[in-house]
């Protein structure tokens, strides 16, 4: 389906919580129609937001938004618990009034909205809640030990770090460079970008092993190289327990770890201390052994926020303290950690 995106970010367009938005209006193939967001109306996506690399009108409700010809809503954002807005609703009743498809990434479902779901069936709208996984996800079995193509991961120090961006900003530069990569997008915002893959936060836990190892097993034929999308922190009690199912269950040979400079604790309650990055390294190379062998080839940090100075003295910093390349894909370094990842493929022997 060729999408004309009404992106629903109100209220949120310049907050973390709009990571769906961000990630579908700067990396989806689909056409940006318009951003629907009161505090910033009249305005344009450029002016706004001009890191994300798109255009397109910045609009006060879904009815001005309907003048720009969309064929689908996006609720662009990931709130904690994945609750929605309230005063949402209105608009998304009103776009399946209109027949519009109706993206959701939240863990709130448009299908449980008896409303909602009898005016889609009466205008032919489509309710697509996009974190519902298949219902036939079999337990692990280490079937992806066995996979032809090499596999890497990404993994975090926290939630909201950047592992979706990373990963796709990786396997672009493979691309780029000749290899036949594919991202695998195991988080909402990687779903809809990608147009497949399985939200591993949705999963019975008992499964999520087995529904990362379904991802790695169905991948393309002709790829030679996937990008793991990752989740949560092993440090993040919230989310631990995915990042460590998601892990076994991709199998990866490789990693990049991912990480917000500045951050020494999560950013949400308990707020729970970060250990140093080179612990990191060193732990979520142990639990991956658990499986198979799998080594952090470099650092992937997020220095939004810093100027440049400090952003390459804070790269510096940490290249030091872990003795691993450093960089940020947002600056320019993605070439740069491609090479360290493809050279710790190099030095791994792959067995099949």
């Amino acid at each position: 389906m060729n999408r004309r995106w009404a992106v629903l970010a109100d209220g949120y367009l310049r907050a973390r919580n709009a990571k769906t938005a961000h990630g579908v209006i700067r990396y989806s193939r689909d056409e940006i129609a318009c951003v629907i967001d009161r505090d910033n109306a009249g305005r344009s996506l450029a002016e706004v937001a001009p890191e994300l690399g798109r255009d397109a009108p910045i609009v006060e409700s879904l009815s001005e938004a309907l003048t720009h010809r969309p064929t689908s809503v996006l609720l662009g954002v990931a709130t904690p618990g994945g609750w929605m807005p309230p005063d949402w609703r209105g608009w998304l009743l009103e776009a399946a009034d209109a027949g519009l498809e109706i993206a959701n990434g939240l863990h709130a479902l448009l299908r449980n909205d008896p409303e909602l779901v009898a005016r889609a069936a009466a205008s032919g709208a489509r309710l697509w809640d996009v974190r519902v996984p298949p219902d036939d996800i079999a337990l692990f079995s280490g079937r992806s030990l066995q996979v032809p193509q090499r596999i890497v991961a990404t993994v975090g120090s926290d939630c909201a770090v950047g592992k979706m961006t990373v990963s796709v900003e990786l396997a672009e530069e493979g691309r780029r460079r000749g290899v036949c990569t594919e991202f695998v997008a195991t988080g909402q915002t990687g779903i809809l970008i990608a147009g497949k893959g399985i939200a591993v936060d949705r999963v019975i836990a008992d499964f999520v092993a087995g529904a990362a190892e379904r991802l790695v097993c169905s991948a393309e034929p002709d790829s030679e190289v996937l990008i793991v999308e990752g989740q949560g922190s092993l440090w993040h009690p919230a989310y631990s327990a995915v990042t460590l199912g998601l892990l076994h269950g991709a199998a990866p040979e490789v990693l990049v770890l991912c990480h917000q400079a500045g951050r020494s604790a999560i950013e949400e309650p308990p707020y729970t201390a970060l250990p140093p990055l080179r612990d990191m390294v060193a732990t979520y190379e142990a639990m991956a052994a658990t499986l198979r062998p799998a080594r952090v080839a470099c650092i992937a940090v997020n220095t939004g926020g810093l100027s440049e100075d400090e952003a390459r003295a804070e790269l510096r910093r940490i290249s030091d303290e872990t003795g691993l390349p450093a960089g940020d894909v947002w600056r320019g370094d993605t070439g740069r950690l491609w090479e360290a990842v493809a050279g710790a493929l190099a030095a791994t022997a792959h067995v099949a």
